[in-house]
């Protein structure tokens, strides 16, 4: 029988006038991996809070059994910012004594990308002081994991990870015997860790079983057999229900729940998104042209990002990028942005970025525009304006539009000022949209937003009809929201990876590996014409590489008209017959090309 580590009884927590907890009863007990969800401001961060008795209850009390090891990690970390990384994460450790510990190689190869911790000017011996938030973050963390607790706590670990980086964290963490209790917005992550969940809703904690991908299951059960009457949080909650049952059925174990009354319950809910119809509405608004990149090169001061880039977004194209941390995904956004700003005269230090004349841009960037603290959240929107299109018949007033954005007729009238910056955030996202824009990039949209206000926001993305890029350390939001996900993997070029993060993890792990076995060998230098075949080589599967990339464009723009035909001639049988028959073609033609680049991607 498992310990109890942690008993929570009747716990209550009041701020202002608002019950965060009324009345709680949980525990932990050894071998326990919880994931903490909930709407921000809802009490995720006070419950864990209370639970590692870093605050007291106001009524009720919290019980730890004797001699427990517990680790915490908070949203703001108590490093000393006059001590080294060295001195908080190490400590007085010799260097044989810590560089033979498999343990502490792990988390600082993980968390860091190296023993040496390449990211940082000194290594180990770098003053914490003048680090960004991100990096002190990264330190507090590899602090905790190298220490052996009982039961760990974390606030929000995948905040400053990359993909890779979260990836590693789930995996080290599903290895550890420690009991977990973790707040995250990160779904996929908790899908990967946890196994039973905590629903925080006004002042009450529900409990499930299983990951993420369960806790949907139940909650719609459970809201399915109570009639709730929060229709448009049940609506969303199917869409992303009807999502995992249909999208990726593989994400998750079997659920536990009852599959045929999901099954039930998702039967009228449509595809998350007609591609066919938003491609042909996407086009009528856009044109032909969005953005066409020819031999492009991109810079950050006077390193090289991006080299000889050839490439195009075209209409109605969702992307997902992801990358390494300085590969160039936020400077090439912002590349095309200042092209489409500019009408064209502000380009790239080589190559041209031709823009559609048609096109109007919105970018939403890492850093939260500042608005008039004075303004209402009503008036901030209704300043942009008054009404939007959403396409195929989809209209929203701005009052609507902050309603789906989680802002409620009270929370309308709140001054900007008072707003958390994951409201903020919400806001400034709502914006946007009210702008009607064409063409959208998103760069880490998902920062400080909850899970709740991220399903309305994929909800909202979903019928919304134009070109998007989206990058996002959330892989969640990445494959629900995009339909191709790109890559730069911090060797100048950009690759399309068919099997999407997946691929893209596998390629990385290649990469690392092939580092870590590549030494300085002797031999080398006697075989210059084999090195220089080989190099000749890689060119000429890059070229390559680029032209099975436009092809796959033209099948894509090939296969959007032929759905357009079939849905124009969908009561003459004859023809649909032959359409269907030419896109089964032009499938067969796809899967080809998409074998023959991954042939080529190894090469290169």
């Amino acid at each position: 029988m498992a310990v109890n580590l942690v008993n929570v009884e009747n716990i209550s927590k009041v701020y202002g006038t608002r019950a965060l907890l009324d009345g709680v009863s949980l525990g932990v007990s050894e071998g326990d991996r919880i994931g903490v969800v909930g709407r921000n401001g809802d009490g995720k961060t006070t419950m864990i809070r209370t639970l590692a008795r870093l605050e007291e209850p106001d009524t009720g009390r919290v019980t730890h059994s004797g001699g427990l090891r517990l680790g915490v990690l908070t949203q703001h970390d108590s490093l000393d910012p006059a001590a080294t990384v060295r001195h908080e994460v190490i400590g007085d450790l010799a260097d044989h004594e810590w560089a033979g510990n498999a343990k502490i190689r792990d988390v600082l190869t993980g968390l860091f990308g190296g023993l040496d911790l390449p990211g940082f000017p000194q290594g180990l011996d770098t003053v914490i002081g003048p680090l960004s938030g991100g990096e002190r973050r990264r330190i507090a963390l590899a602090k905790l994991l190298i220490e052996e607790q009982d039961l760990i706590v974390l606030d929000e670990p995948t905040n400053h990870l990359d993909v890779e980086g979260i990836s590693w964290l789930a995996q080290h963490l599903r290895e550890r015997r420690s009991a977990l209790v973790c707040v995250t917005h990160d779904r996929w992550f908790l899908d990967q860790v946890c196994t039973r969940m905590w629903d925080v809703q006004r002042g009450t904690v529900h409990e499930y079983e299983g990951g993420y991908s369960d806790y949907v299951f139940a909650r719609a059960e459970r809201e399915r057999i109570a009639a709730t009457e929060e229709a448009k949080r049940q609506n969303l909650i199917r869409k992303e229900l009807a999502w995992l049952r249909r999208g990726a059925p593989a994400r998750t174990s079997k659920p536990r729940f009852r599959v045929e009354a999901a099954n039930e319950l998702i039967a009228d809910v449509p595809p998350p998104r007609d591609s066919g119809e938003l491609m042909k509405f996407a086009s009528s608004r856009l044109g032909r042209t969005v953005f066409d990149l020819e031999d492009v090169t991109v810079q950050a001061g006077p390193k090289v990002l991006i080299e000889h880039l050839t490439w195009q977004l075209g209409p109605g194209d969702r992307i997902g990028l992801v990358g390494v941390n300085g590969a160039g995904k936020t400077s090439l956004l912002r590349a095309l942005a200042d092209a489409a700003f500019s009408e064209g005269e502000r380009q790239p230090v080589a190559g041209r970025v031709k823009v559609g004349r048609t096109v109007k841009l919105a970018y939403l960037s890492q850093e939260v525009a500042e608005l008039d603290p004075s303004w209402r959240v009503l008036e901030a929107v209704q300043q942009v304006r008054e009404r939007v299109d959403l396409g195929k018949g989809r209209e929203l007033t701005a009052g609507q539009l902050c309603e789906t954005f989680g802002f409620g007729k009270e929370k309308q009238w709140t001054p900007v000022g008072d707003l958390s910056g994951g409201e903020r955030r919400r806001l400034q996202l709502l914006r946007l949209l009210m702008d009607e824009p064409n063409v959208l990039f998103l760069d880490e949209p998902t920062n400080d937003l909850d899970i709740e206000t991220l399903t309305q926001l994929e909800d909202v993305l979903d019928g919304w009809p134009g070109s998007m890029i989206v990058i996002s350390h959330d892989r969640f939001f990445v494959e629900r929201t995009t339909d191709r996900v790109f890559a730069l993997l911090g060797d100048g070029a950009l690759r399309m990876l068919p099997r999407g993060i997946d691929e893209y993890l596998e390629r990385r792990r290649r990469m690392e590996e092939a580092a870590a076995a590549s030494t300085p060998a002797p031999a080398a230098a006697a075989a210059p014409a084999t090195s220089e075949r080989s190099a000749a080589d890689v060119r000429a599967a890059k070229k390559e590489l680029q032209r099975i990339e436009r092809q796959l464009d033209k099948v894509s723009e090939k296969e959007t008209a032929l759905h357009a035909r079939i849905a124009e001639n969908a009561t003459d049988f004859a023809k649909v017959a032959g359409l269907d028959a030419e896109l089964r073609a032009l499938a067969g033609q796809r899967e080809e090309l998409e074998l023959r680049w991954l042939e080529l991607a190894e090469d290169a």
